[in-house]
């Protein structure tokens, strides 16, 4: 009984999941029954989930652990759950610790503007309550696809973070496509504009590839 008691503490979960290369996922949410559901979403596609309720146990884990992915983020949080001010102070301090993980917004606030908040304060994505759990799913491996790639980047070119330059003014759409094609000009030009190559470490198809090359009108020759 204390064996497996010890083999599935969170310490050695942690561990597991990142001898694995398995995508950590820290989910900020203080309604437990959403929170219930939102882990047996994530764990079933094969995540290592953790949970917080609130700033302050979310800061906590978030000290511990630097390999954290995603954070998903409820901006309604105790003792201000009405509002967004405790949900946007966790995305500050996640900036200003420089943590790498992306935060993906999940809340039931007013849309556009706390959509618009979010971003401006740093967040990556933004998805309003209710969302489907396939919605969810497709946020998520967008940031652990940019988590990753920032990673690789940090190790081989020294940047950090992707910069993202959109103006929140022009609305998200504008922010989200930046932020595709940063990621898809740096792959590119990690890999030797090898499109092959290049939709393997995105994983994505070829197709979407050069669907994005004729997007953004991305040329082998562009520095």
């Amino acid at each position: 009984m204390n064996k497996q008691s010890d083999n599935n503490s969170p310490d050695n979960n942690a561990e597991k999941a990142e001898s694995e290369n398995i995508a950590k996922i820290l989910l900020v949410e203080d309604d437990p029954a959403l929170r219930h559901i939102l882990r047996n979403v994530l764990e079933i596609k094969g995540y290592h989930v953790q949970e917080a309720d609130s700033k302050l146990s979310a800061e906590a884990i978030l000290k511990s652990d630097s390999g954290i992915a995603v954070i998903i983020l409820d901006l309604g949080l105790p003792p201000s759950p009405h509002t967004t001010v405790e949900g946007l102070a966790v995305i500050k301090s996640v900036i200003a610790q420089l943590h790498p993980a992306k935060i993906v917004v999940l809340t039931g606030q007013d849309e556009e503007s706390s959509a618009l908040a979010a971003i401006k304060e740093g967040a990556f994505d933004f998805l309003s309550k209710p969302s489907r759990s396939e919605a969810i799913l497709n946020s998520v491996q967008r940031a652990v696809m940019f988590f990753e790639n920032e990673k690789t980047l940090s190790d081989t070119e020294g940047l950090t973070r992707l910069q993202i330059n959109a103006r929140v003014a022009d609305g998200l759409k504008a922010v989200r496509e930046e932020a595709e094609e940063k990621l898809v000009r740096h792959v590119l030009k990690d890999t030797g504009f090898n499109v092959y190559q290049s939709a393997a470490r995105l994983g994505l198809k070829r197709e979407s590839i050069y669907y994005f090359l004729k997007k953004f009108g991305i040329k082998r020759d562009d520095g």
